[in-house]
């Protein structure tokens, strides 16, 4: 079976969990899927800014799914924004305030915002994932595009909070949970799934074609959307219950392992 994209989450999943990766090892498959016409999707929760610092090389000749998919990049040009009204932000804003041990980013285009307010040790976590991140007073204040919100929260409040969220919000914004104690709150049907169809659509490829890796909620319709959607061993059992295959873990160089079957057409694209 012929691959023609193959679209990876970062963190968890493309990422160790020291936030690195095998450049050299990586950037040799590159060449070869670029001969191929294979394409590369980075589909990610987080910021555009962020994703592209990890790949100067071919920032410019790839594509991004960002800020799980309310932002779409491609060969460095803008494809697709989402854009939540200004009544809706506000009303979100208003809401996530009273909730206590939340620590909420405001994701715009850009920047993201947060408050000043938050202790230290929440600032230094959130600036390792936002390579454009602003503390402000009031989050009232800010003028942006606003595409999502992202959540820190305790582990042991993540279910409760997502099913209060998705009660409170009623299909404004959609809670999916992004990782330890972290929930994103997304416009509905702006998930990685639809900025990887709109690049299908771009670049002519069908579903049976595409090869995907996550290992999050946040990953599961680009999971379930790809003829080949692999979750990564270090992923949660739910996360293993949607994808048809799996991957090595993140720290074991899984997606690069999986590439190398692409390319030496093994099983299962054989």
């Amino acid at each position: 079976m012929a691959v023609k994209l193959i679209a990876v989450d970062m963190d968890g999943t493309f990422l160790s969990d020291a936030k690195t990766y095998n450049r050299a090892r990586f950037l040799a498959q590159y060449a070869e899927l670029k001969a191929r016409g294979i394409r590369f999707v980075v589909a990610s929760g987080n910021q555009f800014y962020q994703l592209q610092s990890f790949f100067p090389e071919i920032a410019d000749e790839i594509a991004f799914v960002a800020e799980n998919g309310a932002w779409v990049v491609c060969e460095g040009e803008d494809l697709f924004n989402g854009e939540l009204t200004e009544e809706e932000y506000r009303h979100v804003i208003a809401h996530l305030l009273t909730l206590e041990d939340v620590e909420i980013i405001a994701c715009g285009k850009h920047s993201g915002y947060s408050l000043n307010r938050y202790d230290e040790r929440f600032k230094q976590m959130a600036s390792r994932y936002y390579h454009r991140l602003q503390f402000v007073d009031d989050l009232f204040a800010v003028k942006d595009i606003f595409f999502k919100f992202a959540l820190n929260l305790p582990d042991i409040q993540l279910l409760k909070t997502m099913d209060d969220l998705t009660e409170a919000f009623n299909g404004i914004v959609v809670p999916v949970s992004s990782g330890h104690g972290s929930i994103d709150l997304i416009i509905p049907g702006l998930h990685k799934a639809n900025g990887i169809q709109m690049l299908q659509a771009r670049w002519g490829i069908a579903d049976s074609e595409v090869v995907a890796f996550g290992d999050g909620g946040n990953d599961v319709e680009m999971l379930r959307h790809a003829a080949f959607g692999f979750a990564m061993e270090n992923a949660p059992q739910a996360i293993h219950k949607v994808a048809r295959y799996r991957a090595p873990t993140n720290n074991e160089e899984g997606v690069l392992e999986v590439i190398d079957k692409i390319l030496n057409n093994e099983a299962p694209f054989a």
